[in-house]
């Protein structure tokens, strides 16, 4: 009989992020696993329905008695490419601001960009009832990259990452692993998760040649130089 290598986790009811930036944190792990938007994870997270979860790190905010996983993020150093505010026209001019409903971190970090730094407070309203077509759009995650893809240069992009490095000269977490407080033995937990990692930020060459959703050069410098896994 072959023991797990990561029997503490296969323990727990899990969650993670259904995007490609996630892959390296959860690549080579063989116990459940629930998949889905970091929206829906905070949601199951909060209601008890998980144990522990890849959400955004503005969960954190809301319940500060989250217990966060060392070590572990979906982090970025500069232009993250994948969250972002999709605009027409000049940035000034943005009156309506649709919000991916996947949406957490990305959906308060723009409100703060465009507020702080810009001088602007657009009306912000969700993506699924917006009925103005050429709305700016804040986009995370694979439907960000599918939006680039399909409307390429007829749209301009503000990536939150790189405007947060330009103001702040600061690094952004936009996700970490966070688990219900009182979760048992959450140490032996955070070092298989920590193991994972390592093993999957090793494995980027794996993880594209299965992936197969966008061209393979994008998603190695995607995951290479894009997105960090580190969490200081």
């Amino acid at each position: 009989m072959r023991l797990s290598p990561y029997p503490r986790l296969e323990q727990l009811r899990v969650g993670c992020v259904q995007y490609l930036n996630a892959k390296p944190l959860i690549y080579g792990y063989g116990g459940k696993v629930h998949f889905d938007h970091p929206a829906k994870l905070a949601d199951l997270l909060a209601r008890g329905a998980l144990d522990l979860a890849l959400v955004s790190t503005f969960e954190v905010l809301r319940k500060p008695d989250y217990l966060i996983v060392d070590g572990v993020s979906i982090s970025a150093r500069g232009e993250v490419y994948s969250v972002f505010l999709a605009y027409q026209g000049e940035l000034k001019k943005v009156k309506t601001v649709a919000l991916d409903a996947a949406s957490l971190t990305g959906s308060n970090l723009v409100r703060c960009i465009l507020a702080e730094y810009h001088g602007l407070r657009p009306e912000y309203v969700s993506s699924t009832v917006c009925g103005h077509p050429d709305a700016a759009r804040l986009l995370i995650g694979n439907q960000a990259i599918d939006f680039r893809n399909d409307h390429g240069n007829r749209w301009h992009y503000l990536d939150l990452g790189a405007e947060w490095m330009k103001h702040t000269s600061l690094p952004f977490v936009f996700a970490a692993w966070l688990a219900r407080p009182g979760t048992p033995d959450m140490a032996l937990a955070a070092g298989e998760l920590r193991q994972i990692k390592q093993r999957g930020v090793a494995s980027i060459k794996e993880i594209v040649r299965a992936e197969m959703r966008y061209d393979a050069t994008f998603e190695t410098r995607y995951l290479t130089e894009h997105i960090r896994s580190d969490l200081g």
